[in-house]
């Protein structure tokens, strides 16, 4: 039935005040404007004051959308007391307390499956960018380089022993395209993971020992925090890549700065980072780094997708009180 407190809900007693749907943060535009077309939507983060708003209408917000990069905070969440969903246009949630939320009757949800191929894709990418060193190639033609001398070498993918840290769905679609090149996939994730051909470590620090590449798509989170560490940068030596396409939080970014200074990893290719969308200079300064601007996703194709499967999450929720792809109980 109709969610408590929603316009068509006819429990006696039931709040009267209308049902809110809360915009916490920029979205794609087509994805606002049929929020706005099918919802009383409120989009906070364009009011004057936020804080003014969550204390005289707080009470009316049943469903928070948001981005991944933002989420529900807690001292937001506590200012809804009606809220019954929080959904996220995109794969990562670990910016809202999903424990905290659940335990206040508040459901999850995020977009999985639909950004999978083109993160994926990009990962592939961006590792074959980092070491054939594609990007670097590109500014030494621009500057003039070639006429003065050839490229130096770099090195082939094929063959080579590539490490995915989380195999995961997108951890799953890396694999499966790196073994068109002929590569031996290696992973680290919890536990091991039923029906892959693929070698399991159990510490990053090992995959990283063991592999000539290390591709991390694990999780963002807590309990992923600094996982790549310069332990696990020692490990993987200095003929060894990074490429990171999953959260800034997983990998110690001092230390991949030290790293990087040092010499002690061949090169790395990331589109995340710590503190977003600012990059060390010491990364801007290296010609062996690929830096990307957050774009794993960023297809038209994929945020249709994405945004068509928040819209499907607002309007499960708002019509049977249940999210379509709520984020599974065993992923926090």
């Amino acid at each position: 039935m109709p969610i408590p407190g929603t316009t068509t809900e006819i429990t006696p007693g039931a709040p009267t005040s209308p049902a809110t749907v809360l915009q916490v943060s920029p979205l794609l535009p087509g994805l606002e404007r049929i929020l706005t077309e099918r919802y009383r939507t409120v989009r906070l983060h364009e009011l004057p004051d936020p804080a003014a708003y969550l204390r005289d209408h707080g009470g009316e917000v049943v469903a928070a959308v948001t981005s991944a990069r933002f989420g529900v905070g807690n001292e937001l969440m506590d200012a809804l007391p009606r809220l019954g969903a929080i959904v996220h246009f995109g794969v990562g949630y670990e910016t809202t307390d999903v424990v905290r939320a659940r335990a206040r009757g508040i459901d999850v949800s995020n977009t999985p499956d639909v950004l999978t191929d083109c993160v994926a894709d990009l990962a592939v990418g961006a590792l074959i960018d980092s070491l054939r060193r594609l990007s670097a190639a590109d500014r030494y033609v621009r500057a003039g380089g070639w006429t003065a001398a050839p490229f130096p070498l770099a090195s082939r993918v094929s063959g080579k022993r590539i490490g995915i840290l989380g195999l995961g769905r997108i951890g799953r679609a890396v694999a499966r395209r790196l073994e068109n090149f002929g590569t031996q996939v290696l992973y680290c994730s919890r536990v091991p993971v039923p029906d892959v051909p693929y070698r399991h470590l159990p510490t990053a620090e090992a995959l990283a020992a063991a592999c000539d590449a290390l591709v991390v798509t694990v999780a963002g989170g807590a309990g992923t925090e600094g996982l790549v560490s310069a332990a696990v940068l020692e490990a993987l030596g200095p003929e060894g890549h990074l490429v990171n396409v999953a959260r800034g939080s997983v990998v110690d970014e001092s230390a991949l700065v030290a790293a990087v200074r040092a010499g002690r990893i061949a090169g790395a290719a990331l589109d995340v980072f710590a503190d977003e969308p600012n990059v060390p200079q010491a990364l801007l300064d290296s010609d062996r780094v690929v830096l990307l601007p957050h774009i794993a996703s960023a297809t038209r194709e994929t945020r249709e997708a994405m945004g068509d499967l928040v819209l499907r999450n607002v309007e499960r929720f708002m019509t049977e009180g249940v999210l379509l792809t709520p984020v599974p109980e065993a992923a926090h």
